[in-house]
C-alpha cells in the first residue's frame, strides 16, 4: 500500500500548530498506520510524509528533528523487551538471592560453584585460500568464501572462584553428550570437594530422566536454574563471549578435529592465567533491589484513588485532577521550514 497522501486525507488546511501536533502525532505512529512500507521514521520521512499528507506543502527534515528533539522523541531508535514468561515476584527474587549468594559468599573448602552451559553450531568454515596474516600497512586477510563441513557444540563449565574452565566438544547435544561431560568434570575435581553447585539453564537436555538417574548416582552435584530468560545471569556467559572475540573473531580451520583441537588448546591457554570475573554482592543487591521496587510499584498501583488521597491526610473531596499540558508557542510570522519549537509545561487544574 502508498503512503498516505493529501487527497487520502481530505486536504486538511495547515497551520503551525497543526503541523506540530501532526509532526509528533506521526512520530507516535508505526509507518505502517501511514501506508508507508518502512520499520522505523527518520527525519526525512516524517517530513515527506507531512508533505504528502497535505500537512504541510513544505518542511526541512531539520524542522522536524528540532521537532521531536524538543519533545524528546527518537522514532530511529529501537529498544528490544521480552515478556517474561516467569513472573517477577517474591519466588523469582528469592531465586535470584540464591544465585547472587552463591556468587558472592565465601565458600567452605569443601565447596565448588560452576557456571555450565553449551556453545552450539560452531562450524569450521575452511577457506578457499589460506588467511594471510598481517603485513605493514595491510590488515589480516580473510578469504570470504568457506566450505561447511559440519559443526561442534562446545560444554562448558566455569568455576567462579578460580576462573578455570572445564571443556569438552561433541559433534551431538544430547543428555548422552552431556552425561559425558558431568563424568569429565567429576574426574577433574578432587574427591575433598563434596558439593559442587552447578548453575545451568532450563533447557530439557538438562532435567532429562537420564540426567536425573547421573544426578541421583552423584550426590554432590547440586543443579541450581536461574529464572527464566535469566540465561546472562550464568557466568559462563561472559565467558563465551570472549571466547568468541579472540579465537572465532576469523573461523578457518581445515575440518572438525582442528577446531575441537584449537578449541582445547584456547581452555589450556585460558587455563594458564585463569581468573575470575568480579561479582560483587553490591552488583547482586542493585539488581534484586530493581526488581523489589518495581513489585512495590505494581502493587501501589492496585490501591484505589480514595485509599491513596487518605494516605496522604488530604480528603478526596476536596482533592483536584492536576495534570501537566504542553502548551505550544510559536511566532506567527516564522517560516516553517527554519522554526524553532518553544514548548513549556502549564499546571491546568
Amino acid at each position: 500500500m502508498a503512503c498516505m497522501t493529501k487527497a487520502d486525507r481530505g486536504g486538511l488546511p495547515s497551520s503551525l500548530p497543526e503541523v506540530l501536533i501532526h509532526t509528533v502525532k506521526m512520530a507516535c505512529e508505526l509507518p505502517d498506520q501511514h501506508g508507508c512500507s518502512l520499520s522505523q521514521w527518520d527525519c526525512q520521512r516524517l517530513a515527506d510524509q507531512l508533505v504528502a499528507e497535505g500537512i504541510v506543502t513544505s518542511i526541512s527534515r531539520e524542522t522536524v528533528r528540532r521537532i521531536l528533539a524538543d519533545h524528546q522523541l527518537k522514532p530511529w531508535r529501537y529498544h528490544l523487551w521480552l515478556s517474561p514468561k516467569v513472573p517477577r515476584d517474591a519466588a523469582f527474587i528469592q531465586t535470584v538471592r540464591v544465585l547472587v549468594a552463591l556468587y558472592t559468599r565465601e565458600l567452605e573448602e569443601w565447596e565448588m560453584v560452576l557456571c555450565v552451559d553449551e556453545k552450539t553450531s560452531l562450524q569450521p568454515r575452511p577457506r578457499l585460500a589460506a588467511t594471510l596474516p598481517a603485513r605493514p600497512q595491510q590488515p589480516l586477510r580473510l578469504e570470504h568464501e568457506y566450505k561447511r563441513v559440519g559443526a561442534l557444540n562446545l560444554f562448558a563449565a566455569f568455576d567462579t572462584r578460580s576462573g578455570k574452565v572445564y571443556g569438552y566438544t561433541a559433534e551431538r547435544k544430547r543428555q548422552a553428550e552431556f552425561i559425558i561431560f558431568l563424568e569429565q568434570v567429576d574426574k577433574a575435581i578432587e574427591s575433598k570437594i563434596t558439593r559442587i553447585y552447578i548453575v545451568l539453564d532450563n533447557v530439557r537436555m538438562h532435567k532429562g530422566q537420564q540426567v536425573k538417574a547421573w544426578l541421583a548416582e552423584h550426590p554432590r552435584f547440586i543443579f541450581q536454574h536461574p529464572p527464566v530468560h535469566c540465561s546472562w545471569i550464568n557466568q559462563v556467559e561472559q565467558w563465551f563471549s570472549i571466547l568468541q572475540r579472540k579465537r572465532f573473531g576469523v573461523a578457518n580451520f581445515k575440518n572438525l578435529g582442528e577446531l575441537a583441537e584449537r578449541i582445547e588448546a584456547f581452555i589450556r591457554e585460558w587455563n594458564e592465567k585463569a581468573h575470575p570475573f568480579k561479582w560483587t554482592n553490591a552488583s547482586g543487591t542493585r539488581l534484586i533491589e530493581r526488581y523489589e521496587q518495581k513489585m512495590g510499584l505494581a502493587a501501589g498501583a492496585t490501591k484505589s484513588g480514595t485509599q491513596k488521597i487518605k494516605e496522604k491526610g488530604r480528603s478526596p473531596q476536596r482533592q483536584k485532577d492536576y495534570s501537566l499540558q504542553p502548551v505550544i508557542s510559536l511566532r506567527p510570522d516564522t517560516n516553517i521550514t527554519h522554526c524553532r519549537v518553544s514548548r513549556h509545561y502549564a499546571l491546568v487544574a
